[in-house]
C-alpha cells in the first residue's frame, strides 16, 4: 500500500493570466449589446460588465462587479463549466474562440485578493433571524445574501469546516483551498455566524424551525449510490465521497492502494482518478459508456488524459474479486454482451452518483423552510448552486416581509 505524497495533488493545475495577459484577453471582447454570455450565466456575475471595465482599466471596477454578483466568485473561476454557459454563448465563438472568461474572473478574484479590496456593505439591520443547514455553496450563497440583506444569519455544518463538496470532494489542484477559505471569508466579514459539527436531524429541524423565522436547508448530496455486486463490501472498496474527504482530511497519512481503480465518468470521478494518480498510485477509470457519453466536462477528461491515466470505456462492473477480506481484483461485462475484463485493483473508488443523506431526503420547502442546491436540483454545478441560493435568499426576505 503506498503512501507516497506527492507535491502535485496540492498544486494548482490551471496556469492563470497577469496583468498584461489579462488585458489583451479582454481587449478580444466584442462588447455585444446584448451580451450573450451575461445572458448565460446561472448565478448573474454579468461577465460582459467586468470585462468590459476589464478592457478600460477599471480593475477595481470589474472585481466589484464579480464579488457583488457571485458569493463564490473565486470558486466559480476554478471550476465553472465555462464551456457549456458564458463561453459557450460568447460571441467571439463564430469568428475565432471565446473569450477565456473563467481565467479573466480568476485573475480579478486574485487581484481582489491581493490588493485587499472590499466590497460588500450590509444594508441597515434587518429584524429576523435565519438558520441556514450545511455550509456548502447553496447555503453560503443564501447566507451571504441575507446577510447584505441586514438579516441576522446562522450556518449549521456537520464537519468542521466550511465548504461543504467545494472543501471535502474537489481536488485541490482544482480548487486549491485557499480560494475556498477566501470565498467564505467575505461571507464571515458579513456576521454570518457559523458553528460546526452539527448534524441536523428531522428533531433538530423542528428546534430550528421554533428558534429562528425561517429556516433554508441545502445540505447537498453526500449518500454515495451503491452497485450491489459481488464483493461490494471488501475491504478496499469506498465510495468517491469517502475517497475525495479522506485524501483531503489526512494527506501524508492517508494510506491508499498501489493500484486503483476508479468506476463512474462524471468530474467526481476525474477528481478521484487523478487525486489517486497525484497521491503516487497507479490509477485507471472504467466507465461503462464511450468517452464522448461521459457526464463529465471535456476539460476535465483532457486533464486526466494529460496526466496518462487510462479511460476504459464500454465495460460495466460485474464482480469484485478479494482474498482474505481485501480487494484484488475486479471483472467487468462488455457493453456488446460479450467481451469480459478482469483487472487487478487494491483499491476501487465508486463514483458513480450521489443522494441526499437520510437525515435530509424527505425534507421538503414549505412554511418557513425553504430548500435549494443537489438536494433540490439532483447534483449539478457549484454555479447553479449559487443561483438557487441567492433565489432562495430573496424568497426568504420576501417571506419574512410580507
Amino acid at each position: 500500500m503506498s503512501k507516497v505524497i506527492k507535491k502535485a495533488y496540492a498544486e494548482e493545475m490551471k496556469q492563470g493570466y497577469n496583468l498584461r495577459t489579462a488585458m489583451e484577453e479582454a481587449s478580444r471582447c466584442l462588447l455585444c449589446h446584448d451580451a450573450p454570455c451575461s445572458k448565460s450565466c446561472p448565478a448573474k456575475t454579468d461577465p460582459a460588465k467586468f470585462i468590459r471595465s476589464l478592457r478600460f482599466r477599471n480593475i477595481k471596477g470589474a472585481a466589484e462587479t464579480i464579488r457583488e454578483n457571485n458569493p463564490l466568485a473565486g470558486c466559480c473561476a476554478e471550476v465553472c463549466p465555462y464551456g457549456q454557459l458564458c463561453e459557450q454563448a460568447c460571441s467571439r465563438t463564430g469568428i475565432d474562440k471565446p473569450i477565456e472568461i473563467g481565467k479573466l474572473q480568476k485573475f480579478l478574484v486574485e487581484m481582489e485578493k491581493r490588493e485587499g479590496m472590499e466590497f460588500l456593505h450590509v444594508e441597515e439591520k434587518r429584524d429576523g433571524k435565519i438558520a441556514c443547514v450545511g455550509a456548502g455553496p447553496a447555503s453560503l450563497a443564501c447566507a451571504r445574501e441575507l446577510a447584505l440583506f441586514g438579516y441576522d444569519v446562522t450556518i449549521y455544518e456537520s464537519n468542521e469546516k466550511a465548504g461543504g463538496v467545494l472543501t471535502y470532494g474537489i481536488v485541490p489542484s482544482r480548487l486549491p483551498q485557499e480560494v475556498v477559505d477566501f470565498d467564505i471569508a467575505t461571507i464571515e466579514k458579513l456576521g454570518v455566524t457559523f458553528k460546526f459539527n452539527e448534524t441536523i436531524d428531522a428533531a433538530r429541524l423542528e428546534e430550528l424551525k421554533a428558534e429562528y423565522d425561517a429556516v433554508f436547508v441545502g445540505t447537498g448530496l453526500w449518500k454515495s449510490k451503491v452497485i450491489d455486486i459481488p464483493g461490494k463490501d471488501l475491504d478496499g472498496v469506498v465510495s468517491a465521497i469517502d475517497f475525495l474527504k479522506d485524501a483531503r482530511l489526512n494527506k501524508e497519512n492517508m494510506t491508499l492502494g498501489d493500484t486503483v481503480l476508479v468506476i463512474g465518468g462524471g468530474d467526481v470521478a476525474m477528481d478521484c482518478v487523478t487525486t489517486a494518480k497525484q497521491l503516487g498510485a497507479k490509477a485507471t477509470i472504467v466507465y461503462r459508456r464511450t468517452i464522448e457519453e461521459a457526464p463529465a466536462d471535456i476539460d476535465e477528461v483532457m486533464a486526466v488524459q494529460s496526466m496518462g491515466i487510462p479511460i476504459i470505456q464500454e465495460f460495466a462492473p460485474g464482480e469484485i474479486i478479494g482474498s482474505k477480506g481485501h480487494v484484488t481484483a475486479m471483472k467487468f461485462n462488455g457493453r456488446d454482451n460479450e467481451s469480459e475484463l478482469t483487472m487487478k485493483a487494491d483499491q476501487v473508488v465508486f463514483a458513480i452518483g450521489q443522494a441526499a443523506c437520510d437525515t435530509t431526503k424527505d425534507i421538503k420547502a414549505g412554511g418557513k423552510v425553504f430548500t435549494g442546491g443537489d438536494m433540490v436540483n439532483g447534483g449539478k454545478t457549484v454555479v447553479q448552486a449559487v443561483a438557487e441560493g441567492k433565489d432562495a435568499a430573496a424568497m426568504i426576505a420576501a417571506y419574512l416581509n410580507k
